[in-house]
């Protein structure tokens, strides 16, 4: 029946494929916002007529033309959508749009229907959801929980199942705040991924669209659709095409060590977060436990420091004219930026920059970070009771990670012992939007927690061959550069992207070389061989020489056969390079010769 029908792309694409009308999927939508009953999740809803209009124009089932044919989508109320109002959750400030936002004229060229427009913290000001002159939105687990901000009525609406996915933005974690709150994906993608064109400003240096789903899975096929360069933006940027490939498996992940991990008292909190380490140890990562103090100091240079004027710029001509039509909160917070200086900004540069040379090699020495998405949980009674102390301790494990320039996905984990959902936050620098999806992918097929408020189950994620774009180039890595080890850096710093662990066709011998550190090893056709372990990365075709500046004698670039008859190019050894070299062909890979070395002479072989 369809008012049991699994909003999630997937579900929905193979629903239509079996002839589902996507009319009838339009009238669904606005019989569960009725049955919703919330007037406080949408600002602007489009009539049912335009919709229906909008899915006429589809044409034919195509997911080749159209990979988000027939999805119903919302978006925060910051974005423009042609015709419609642009409020920023401030009536005084509100204008009718033009033209769509450029991320959303993106999204729906991919043939997404947009349903209306969501509520937000006036401004996008606050990780609380309460802070609209408008009814906000309840949160779609507990009414008595906040719902998270400032995405607040885009996380709702995709987590009570009203649409497949919704765009939030977040600048201290208003796409990932929400989503821990009613149990659902948030995806941050590297900063200029997503075009802020057409986008109210918070932040602007700081600012992402962001996307609400309830699978990683869905997250990442509608970035692919969004993250295309916009010439006109001035922050945007060329990212790799977003790729779902499969997680690593081995991985370091950097943790809050026990003294520097914050929870507020919230014991439950911790529990859930320790449950969800022995999760992602078991699908192969290494917990590595990190002072996080340099990243609670980045934390706080936000809303403490000259950042703030940044919001300032956006509603300035408010503050003169018309005081009274901004939020009383939020008005008190952004006109701190009227006591700092210009020398002030530069101060707060500078320190940011201290504080990045300690807290970049601590991310370096790592494949991942995992956070807690949120320390603890808060009502509207306690927001009531004080507007500002919650909201800034909620950014706890979010403010620093745009300042840092990292991308994020916040997952749905296993449900804390109360039945509150669990989430946590799993963090690279950027560019590895891909990585990062891997490993929260198998994550959440792992936990397998509930999908928002609804009762669907979480679909089994199909991952084909990935295979790099056409401006990108496959690269097989057999030994130091791969993932974990002491020359990935060099693959990740030029924007690679992890695609799978592969096996070569049967006839290579692998060859530990002499020299080091850093140890490597050489790769020899010979048809006595056998199959040796490899990962394939994608690396931009436009760095690609600079990654080979970096190759030295006798290694080099030549094609490799593989295991399931492919070639792909990979590190390849010339013949005189074997010459003293000891051969390890029978341990079939790099990473298990490492494994059997104990002696202190080979220790660095493994970091």
């Amino acid at each position: 029946m369809l008012n049991e029908q699994s909003f999630e792309i997937k579900n929905l694409h193979s629903a239509y494929a079996s002839g589902l009308d996507p009319l009838q999927v339009m009238e669904e939508v606005y019989r569960r916002i009725a049955v919703a009953n919330d007037p406080g999740i949408f600002l602007h809803l489009f009539d049912q007529d335009v919709t229906f209009s909008e899915a006429r124009k589809l044409g034919s089932f195509n997911l080749d033309d159209k990979p988000l044919w027939g999805i119903p989508f919302v978006i925060k109320d910051n974005i423009d959508a042609e015709g419609a109002p642009t409020t920023a959750a401030c009536p005084e400030f509100s204008y009718i749009a033009d033209q769509d936002a450029f991320v959303v004229k993106c999204l729906r060229d991919a043939g997404a229907i947009l349903i209306g427009k969501a509520n937000l913290d006036q401004f996008a000001a606050g990780l609380v959801g309460v802070r609209s002159p408008y009814a906000p939105p309840k949160n779609a687990i507990d009414p008595d929980i906040i719902p998270g901000g400032s995405s607040s009525g885009s996380a709702v609406a995709v987590a009570l199942g009203l649409v497949s996915f919704s765009l939030g933005t977040d600048t201290a974690g208003s796409g990932r705040v929400p989503a821990a709150l009613n149990g659902i994906v948030g995806l941050k993608p590297t900063l200029g991924a997503i075009s802020n064109s057409g986008v109210v400003p918070a932040c602007r240096t700081l600012d992402t669209v962001s996307i609400f789903s309830l699978s990683v899975e869905d997250a990442h096929t509608v970035l692919s659709s969004a993250a295309v360069y916009d010439p006109s933006d001035s922050y945007a940027r060329a990212v790799p095409k977003p790729l779902l490939g499969r997680p690593q498996s081995k991985f370091k992940v950097g943790i809050p060590d026990s003294q520097t991990r914050e929870f507020f008292g919230d014991v439950l909190q911790s529990d859930a977060f320790e449950t969800t380490l022995n999760d992602i140890q078991a699908l192969g990562g290494e917990i590595v436990e990190l002072d996080f103090t340099p990243f609670y100091d980045v934390a706080e240079m936000l809303y403490e420091g000259a950042w703030v004027a940044e919001r300032y710029t956006v509603v300035e001509d408010l503050l003169r004219d018309n005081p009274d039509a901004l939020h009383p909160v939020f008005k008190k917070i952004v006109k701190t930026a009227e006591n700092f200086s210009s020398a002030d900004v530069f101060r707060g540069l500078y320190r940011l920059q201290e504080l990045k040379q300690i807290a970049l090699p601590l991310i370096a020495g790592v494949d991942f970070l995992c956070v807690p998405t949120i320390p603890t949980f808060y009502t509207v009674t306690d927001l009531e009771d004080d507007p500002i102390g919650p909201n800034s301790r909620l950014g706890t494990y979010t403010n620093f990670v745009n300042l840092l320039d990292l991308c994020g996905i916040a997952v749905p984990t296993t449900p804390r012992s109360d039945g509150r959902p669990g989430s946590v936050t799993i963090l690279a620098p950027a560019d590895q939007d891909s990585r990062v999806a891997a490993i929260a992918s198998a994550l959440q097929q792992k936990c397998k927690a509930p999908l928002g408020a609804t009762d669907w189950e979480l679909s089994a994620v199909t991952i084909g061959s990935p295979v790099a774009s056409t401006d990108e180039i496959s690269i097989a890595a057999v030994g130091a550069h791969m993932s974990g080890l002491p020359l990935n850096h060099q693959l990740t710093e030029l924007g690679a992207c992890f695609l799978q662990e592969a096996k070569t066709a049967p006839v290579y011998r692998l060859y530990s070389l002499p020299g080091g550190p850093p140890y490597r090893p050489g790769l020899l056709n010979d048809e006595t061989g056998t199959a040796i372990d490899l990962e394939i990365w994608t690396i931009p075709k436009s760095q690609f020489g600079e990654f080979m500046q970096g190759i030295p004698h006798p290694l080099g670039i030549g094609t490799l056969a593989l295991e399931n008859g492919d070639l792909v190019k990979g590190f390849i050894c010339e013949p005189c390079g074997i010459m003293g070299a000891e051969d390890i062909t029978h341990f079939g890979g790099w990473r298990n010769y490492l494994a059997s070395l104990s002696t202190p002479k080979h220790s660095n072989q493994r970091t």
